[in-house]
C-alpha cells in the first residue's frame, strides 16, 4: 500500500501488510491518571470516525466486551520517553495510541484523523514513532495591520493548526485590543474584546495550543501616539530617517526616558494579562527606528542608543516578571549592538526574526545561545507584501529557521504572518507558509523533502485532486518572472503601493517580464475548475484566489501601462485599469467581511482608491 500524506510527516512509520476495518460499535478507552485530559483528543477521533460512517463510543474504562474496544488512548511516559511523543499502532489487534503526556496522545490522535481522512473505514496496518524537535512551534497572526479576523476565523485556523501540532498562537496587537481604560485607541478598529480572548483561549487550551498575549509596547506605538492623550509620550512627531533609507514622519516609538511609557505599558500589562491562562507575553520592542532622532537624542548621545534601547526593555522585563510572567521580546534591535546581549537577562526569550531565505539564523541564533538566553527562531509564510506569496523564499526560509535554530538550540518555532501596508493578501495564501512551518518545526529531518504542494491540497484544501496545492505553490512563484527582485516583498505588489524607492524599482521591471508574469497567472488559473475541495468555505477558497489573481493580473496591466509609449494605447490602458480597479474594490470588500471584522477595511481600501484616482485623473 502506498505511503500516506501525513501533515507532518511522523520522524518513523512503518507500513504493515494489511488493512483494519473500522466497522460495527466499538468503544474508544481513554487510559489516564486524569480520563478527562483526553476528552478532546477522543471526541476528535470521534468526529473523524463518525465522518468516515463508523461510530464509536468514549470510555474511561477498558473493562468489559460490550462493546468492545476499538482503540485505546494512553498516557503512558513509561513507555514513551519525549514529551509531547507518541507511538501509534494500528493492527488486527485495534488501534493503541501511547504517548508521554495528554499532548502527545493529542497528537496522535491528530495522525490517525489523518489517516482516516484518506483511507476511511480501511486504516493501513502502520506502526509510529514520533515526537517534536522544537518544545514551542508556533504562529503568530497580525491583527493590526489592518485585518481583526472574525470569531469564526480564528477557530477554524486555529483548529487547522492544531491538527498540524501546532502548539502556540499569537495575535500581535498594537491597537486592537478593547483596553477600557483607552477607548479612543481602538474605537474604529473592532478590536478584540476581554470576552472575545477569554473564548479563544479556551479554544485553545482544548486543542493544548497556548494562546500568548502579544502587545507591542516600544516600537510601533503610532497608533497609540497620534491621539492627544498620548501625543506628549512619542519619540518625534517630526520626519526620520529609518535604516532602510526611507523617510517617515512620527509618531511612531515611545519615548524611553519619558516616566509616563512604562506607565502606559504597567496599564496595559494590568488589563491585558488576566485575560490569558499563558504566562508568557510578547511584548514586541522590534523596529525602534526613530529612537535617538527625537526626545532621546541627548541620551542616546550619552550612554548610546543600544544602552538607551536595552535600559527601557529592562523596565518593561520587570513589570512583566513582577506580574509573574515570562517576556518575549523581538530581537532585531539588540542584534545591533552584540556586546550588549551579554546584559539581558536570561529569563526572558530572545525571538531571533527574518523573512529571507537566507537570513542569518546560524550566526543570530549562535550569539543568544552563546550568551545563555532563550529564544525562538521566527521565519514568515512570505505572504505579505506579494499578493499571491513568495513559495521558493517561504520554504527556503521556513527550512532556513529550522535547520540552525535545531543546530543552536532555540526553544521554539514562531511562523510569521504579517499584514504591512493593508493586508492584502488573502488568509489561504498563507496556508503554504504554515503548513510547511508545521511540517519543518515538528520534525525537521523527516520533513526536510516533504512534497508540500500534495499536503496542502490535502491537508489544507482538502482537495484529492492535487490541484489547488498546485495551483497555490505555482501562484506563490510567479514573483520568479520578475527582472527585478525587491526583498521582504515583490515588485507585483510595489507597483500598486506609492512607496518611493520600492515602487520606483517596481516599475523598472521590463514589459516583457510583466507579459510572462501576466501570461503565467493565466495558465495557473485556468486549472482552479479542475480542483475539489471538500471543506465547508470551497466556493470562498476560489474566490480568493480569483481575487488574487485578479489583483496580479493587474498589477502586470499596470506596468505594461506604465511602459506604454502610444498616447491613445495608455489611455485605453488607463480606463481598463481604472474599470478593473472598481471591480476588485467591489471584490475585496465583499471578501475582506466573509472572514474578517470591518475595523480597517476602510483603511485597506484607501490604498486602492488612490490607485483609482490615479486612473480616473
Amino acid at each position: 500500500m502506498q505511503s500516506p500524506v501525513l501533515l507532518p510527516q511522523p520522524r518513523s512509520l512503518t507500513m504493515g501488510d494489511g488493512t483494519g476495518a473500522l466497522a460495527g460499535t466499538r468503544r474508544i478507552v481513554l487510559e489516564a491518571p486524569t480520563s478527562a485530559d483526553l476528552l478532546g483528543a477522543g471526541q476528535r477521533l470521534q468526529a473523524a470516525l463518525q465522518a468516515a460512517g463508523v461510530s464509536w463510543q468514549l470510555s474511561a474504562t477498558p473493562l468489559g466486551d460490550t462493546p468492545p474496544v476499538g482503540a485505546t488512548l494512553r498516557v503512558a511516559p513509561e513507555r514513551v520517553s519525549h514529551a509531547q511523543g507518541y507511538t501509534l499502532s494500528i493492527s488486527d489487534k485495534g488501534i493503541v495510541a501511547e504517548a508521554h503526556d495528554a499532548a502527545g496522545v493529542f497528537y496522535a490522535v491528530c495522525t490517525l484523523v489523518q489517516l482516516v481522512e484518506q483511507h476511511g473505514p480501511a486504516l493501513p496496518f502502520v506502526e509510529i514513532s514520533d515526537w517534536p524537535d522544537f518544545p514551542a512551534r508556533g504562529v503568530m497572526l497580525d491583527i493590526s495591520r489592518d485585518k481583526v479576523p472574525t470569531m469564526e476565523t480564528l477557530r477554524d485556523l486555529v483548529d487547522m493548526l492544531a491538527g498540524w501540532k501546532i502548539n502556540e498562537v499569537q495575535l500581535y496587537t498594537e491597537h486592537t485590543f478593547a483596553y477600557a481604560q483607552h477607548p479612543d485607541v481602538w474605537a474604529n478598529a473592532s478590536p478584540m474584546t476581554g470576552e472575545d480572548i477569554l473564548e479563544l483561549d479556551a479554544f485553545c487550551r482544548a486543542r493544548f495550543i497556548e494562546l500568548v498575549p502579544n502587545q507591542n509596547t516600544f516600537g510601533h506605538m503610532h497608533r497609540w501616539l497620534e491621539h492627544a492623550r498620548y501625543h506628549d509620550l512619542a519619540e518625534t512627531h517630526d520626519e526620520f530617517t529609518t535604516p532602510w533609507g526611507n523617510s517617515m514622519t512620527g509618531p511612531f516609538s515611545l519615548c524611553p526616558d519619558d516616566p509616563g511609557s512604562i506607565a502606559l505599558v504597567r496599564d496595559m500589562l494590568d488589563e491585558l494579562l488576566p485575560h490569558f491562562r499563558s504566562r508568557t507575553i510578547n511584548i514586541g520592542a522590534d523596529e525602534t527606528v526613530d529612537l535617538g532622532q527625537g526626545r532621546s537624542k541627548a541620551a542616546c548621545e550619552e550612554r548610546g542608543s543600544g544602552r538607551v534601547y536595552l535600559d527601557f526593555l529592562q523596565k518593561i522585563f520587570k513589570e512583566v516578571h513582577a506580574r509573574g510572567h515570562v517576556a518575549q521580546f523581538w530581537g532585531d534591535i539588540i542584534m545591533h549592538y552584540p556586546e550588549l546581549i551579554p546584559d539581558i537577562p536570561q529569563n526572558v526569550i530572545a525571538l531571533e526574526w527574518g523573512y529571507e531565505a537566507q537570513h542569518p539564523f546560524a550566526e543570530h541564533g549562535a550569539k543568544f545561545a552563546a550568551s545563555g538566553i532563550p529564544f525562538y527562531v521566527c521565519p514568515g509564510t512570505s505572504a505579505w507584501c506579494t499578493l499571491g506569496g513568495r513559495t521558493t523564499n517561504a520554504l527556503g526560509n521556513l527550512a532556513n529557521a529550522a535547520e540552525h535554530g535545531l543546530r543552536n538550540g532555540a526553544i521554539g518555532y514562531l511562523n510569521t504572518d504579517w499584514g504591512d501596508r493593508g493586508h492584502w493578501q488573502q488568509l489561504p495564501i498563507s496556508y503554504l507558509g504554515f503548513a510547511a512551518g508545521a511540517a519543518y518545526s515538528w520534525a525537521w529531518e523527516a520533513n526536510r523533502n516533504l512534497d508540500i504542494a500534495a499536503v496542502l491540497s490535502r491537508h489544507a484544501f482538502h482537495d484529492i485532486t492535487g490541484m489547488m496545492g498546485a495551483l497555490a505553490y505555482e501562484l506563490g512563484d510567479v514573483y520568479h518572472a520578475m527582472d527585478v527582485q525587491i526583498g521582504n516583498s515583490t515588485a507585483l505588489f510595489w507597483i500598486l503601493q506609492p512607496l518611493k524607492g520600492r515602487s520606483d524599482r517596481a516599475a523598472q521591471v521590463s514589459a516583457s517580464n510583466w507579459q510572462q508574469a501576466s501570461q503565467s497567472i493565466s495558465e495557473i488559473m485556468d486549472r482552479l475548475p479542475e480542483s475539489r475541495m471538500n471543506r465547508p468555505d470551497a466556493a470562498l477558497v476560489a474566490d480568493e484566489f480569483t481575487q488574487t489573481a485578479r489583483l496580479m493580473q493587474h498589477a502586470c496591466q499596470r506596468g505594461l501601462w506604465l511602459h506604454e509609449e502610444d498616447e491613445t494605447q495608455a489611455d485605453e490602458q488607463r480606463q481598463a485599469l481604472a474599470e478593473d480597479m472598481r471591480g476588485i474594490i467591489a471584490e475585496q470588500r465583499r471578501l475582506w467581511l466573509a472572514r474578517n471584522r470591518p475595523g480597517g477595511l476602510d483603511d485597506s481600501i484607501a490604498r486602492f482608491e488612490k490607485l483609482l484616482a490615479e486612473y480616473e485623473a
